[in-house]
C-alpha cells in the first residue's frame, strides 16, 4: 500500500498544474522510494509463471499500472484541478480519476481493434477511476472471451495535463479450440449389480471463437453412442452489424434413444430389439434450431432471449410397466406419440466476474433461466422451466490452492418432454451426462444413501450442492498454459411430481427423499486448444455399491 501511494502522489506531482516550487514553502514528508517498474505482464522474480496476468498480490492495488513518475521531487496530495480530481484527505487513502484522452490497444494481430473495444465500457472523455473495480471486470471480460491469453492494463500521460491514454495490452491465444471432448463407457446392470457389456460413445465440440479477427463464433459438434447420432452447428456475433447487440444461432438434429423402467419391466413393441430387454425403449428424433438477441447490461452482466423450435418425431411402445417401489405402475414417456412440435421462448440472465474462463480463482458464474412453451406458436408441450445456478471461487491464502462452492436449483411445471427434463446423469459424476441432449447410459444412480433416487430417472425438480479443491500443478507459456489437480464432492436431488404425490412404497421416513452422493477427481488443463477436464469419476461409477441391484 505504501509503495502504492507513493506511486499515486508521484504521478500527481507530475501532471499537476502546480510548478514545483510551490511545493517547497509547503514541504511534505519523505516519501518512500517509488517501486522498480516492470513492463505489463513482466513476472517478478520468485513469482511461478502466470498465464493469466495475476503474478501479483490479487488485493488490493488495481490492474492498472500507473505511468512512471518524473523527478519532480516531492509529492503531496492535490486538489481537484482541471481534468484530474483527487479526492480522500490522507494521501495513502487518496482516490485519483483522470480524463480519459484515449483508447490504445497493443499486441492484437488477428483480432481487430474494434472487436477488444466491443468490450470496453470506457470511450474518450470519460473520467476514470484506477480503483473502480469495473476496471478489473473489464480485464476479466475481456479474458472470458477465450481470444486472448493474457490482457494488461496501463495508463500513460496524454497531451495535456490530467489527461492520460488508456494501454490495452493483449496476447493473442489460437482461437481454433475444443468447447468440449466426451469418451466415455456405458453400461447397464442387472437385478444383482453385475454390469452388462459395456459400449463406447464419443464427442467432439470444436469451435472457431474469433473467426478471421472478428470475434464471430462459428462452432460443430458431434456426438455417436451406440445406435445414437447427435449433430449440432452454431453461430455468435458479440457486435451485430457493429452495434451493442449480440446474436446468435444453433441447428441440432438427434437421431436416438432413451430407456425407460425400474425393475422387472413389461412392455410391447414388436419394433424392440431384443438385445435390451429389461427397459422400455422409445426412440426419437429431433430437428430445429434456435435463435437468440443478447444485450450487456453491465461489463459482467448479460441477458439474452432467445426462440426455439423443433420438430419431434417418437416412437413409443404400445405399451410398458415396471415395478415402482413395490407396485406395478404404467410407465410414464413423456413425450408425445409420431410427430409433434416443441415451441419456446427462453430468457437467460448472466453474470459472470470469474478472472479466467477456464481456470478461475475468484469471482463469480451466476446464470437465471427461466423458458415457457409456447402454445399460442404451435407448441404441443406447454410448460414451465426455472432454473438457478451460480459458482463461486476463491484462492486460498496457501500455495494459490482455489476452492470452489456450487449451488443449483430447478423446476418444471406443465408437460415437458423428457428430454427437456432433468436427468440423474447431469448431477451425478458416477454417471455420464447428456451428450448434445442425447442419453448414452442406462445405468440407475448408485445409491450411497439408500434412498428413492433409485427410483428416479427422469424429474421435474433438481437441486445440488457441491465443492471443489483445486491444487495447481503447474503453470506454462506455451501449448500448455495450466495444470491443476481437482477433488470434488456433493449432494443431489432429482425428483418428479409424482415422488411427492404419489411416493413409491417401500420406502420410509428420508428414504423418501431422493437424493445421492456425487464426486470426482482428476485433472483440469488449460491448453492453446482449450480446457479440458480428465476425470475418473466415470470409472469409478462402475463399482457396484449397496442397493445398486436391487432394483
Amino acid at each position: 500500500m505504501r509503495r502504492r501511494a507513493a506511486l499515486l502522489l508521484a504521478l500527481i506531482a507530475a501532471v499537476s498544474p502546480l510548478p514545483a516550487r510551490a511545493q517547497a514553502a509547503a514541504p511534505a514528508p519523505a516519501l518512500p522510494e517509488p517501486a522498480e517498474e516492470q513492463p505489463p505482464g513482466a513476472v517478478r522474480e520468485g513469482d511461478a509463471p502466470d498465464t493469466w496476468g495475476t503474478t501479483a498480490t490479487p488485493s488490493p492495488p488495481a490492474p492498472i499500472e500507473l505511468p512512471p513518475p518524473e523527478p519532480r521531487g516531492q509529492a503531496r496530495a492535490a486538489e481537484p484541478r482541471g481534468g484530474l480530481e483527487v479526492e480522500g484527505g490522507g494521501a495513502a487513502e487518496a482516490r485519483v480519476r483522470y480524463t480519459l484522452e484515449a483508447i490504445e490497444v497493443r499486441g492484437n494481430r488477428r483480432t481487430r481493434s474494434r472487436v477488444v473495444m466491443r468490450y470496453v465500457p470506457f470511450k474518450p472523455g470519460d473520467v476514470i477511476d484506477v480503483d473502480d473495480s469495473e476496471v478489473e471486470l473489464t480485464r476479466y471480460r475481456l479474458l472470458g472471451t477465450g481470444f486472448f491469453r493474457d490482457v494488461q492494463f496501463s495508463l500513460r500521460k496524454g497531451s495535456a495535463r490530467g489527461q492520460v491514454v488508456l494501454v490495452i495490452d493483449v496476447q493473442e491465444r489460437n482461437t481454433i479450440i475444443v468447447n468440449d471432448l466426451w469418451m466415455g463407457l456405458s453400461a447397464d446392470a442387472d437385478k444383482r449389480g453385475n454390469a452388462r457389456p459395456l459400449t463406447a460413445y464419443a464427442g467432439l465440440d470444436v469451435a472457431e471463437t474469433n473467426l478471421a479477427g472478428t470475434g464471430i463464433t462459428l462452432g460443430a459438434a458431434v456426438g455417436l453412442a451406440q445406435e445414437q447420432l447427435a449433430l449440432r452447428v452454431r453461430f455468435l456475433d458479440p457486435a451485430f452489424l457493429g452495434g451493442r447487440w449480440m446474436t446468435s444461432g444453433m441447428l441440432l438434429f438427434n437421431d436416438a434413444k432413451d430407456y425407460f423402467g425400474n425393475a422387472d419391466v413389461l412392455w410391447d413393441d414388436p419394433l424392440q430389439l431384443n438385445q435390451v430387454p429389461d427397459y422400455a425403449v422409445v426412440r426419437y428424433k429431433r430437428f430445429g434450431g434456435m435463435l437468440g438477441v443478447g444485450r450487456d447490461l453491465s461489463v459482467s452482466t448479460q441477458l439474452w432471449l432467445n426462440y426455439r423450435l423443433e420438430s419431434v418425431d417418437a416412437t413409443l411402445p404400445r405399451a410398458a410397466s415396471h415395478i415402482r417401489g413395490l407396485d406395478r405402475e404404467p410407465i410414464l414417456f413423456d413425450i408425445l406419440p409420431g410427430r409433434s412440435v416443441l415451441s419456446t421462448a427462453r430468457a437467460t440472465l448472466q453474470h459472470d466476474t470469474r478472472d479466467h474462463p477456464f481456470l478461475p480463482t475468484r469471482g463469480w458464474l451466476a446464470n437465471v433461466t427461466g423458458e415457457v412453451g409456447l402454445t399460442p406458436l404451435g407448441s404441443d408441450y406447454a410448460y414451465q422451466k426455472l432454473a438457478v445456478a451460480a459458482s463461486r471461487w476463491w484462492e486460498l491464502p496457501w500455495k494459490k490452492h482455489v476452492l470452489r462452492l456450487e449451488l443449483f436449483g430447478g423446476a418444471i411445471s406443465g408437460e415437458a418432454p423428457f428430454f427437456e427434463q432433468y436427468y440423474v446423469g447431469d448431477y451425478s459424476d458416477f454417471l455420464p451426462g447428456r451428450v448434445l441432449g442425447m442419453n448414452v447410459d442406462r445405468r440407475p444412480p448408485p445409491n450411497f444413501l439408500d434412498t428413492s433416487i433409485l427410483e428416479v430417472r427422469y424429474g421435474t425438480y433438481a437441486a445440488k450442492i457441491g465443492g471443489e479443491y483445486r491444487i495447481p500443478l503447474y503453470r506454462g507459456q506455451r501449448a500448455v498454459y495450466g495444470i491443476d489437480f481437482f477433488g470434488s464432492a456433493g449432494v443431489y436431488g432429482v425428483a418428479h411430481d409424482r415422488d411427492f404425490s404419489d411416493p413409491p412404497r417401500g420406502y420410509s421416513r428420508w428414504q423418501l427423499i431422493p437424493i445421492d452422493l456425487t464426486a470426482n477427481l482428476g485433472f483440469r488443463m488449460d491448453t492453446s486448444a482449450g480446457g479440458f477436464a480428465f476425470a475418473f469419476s466415470n470409472v469409478l461409477g462402475f463399482v457396484p455399491v449397496r442397493n445398486e441391484g436391487n432394483r
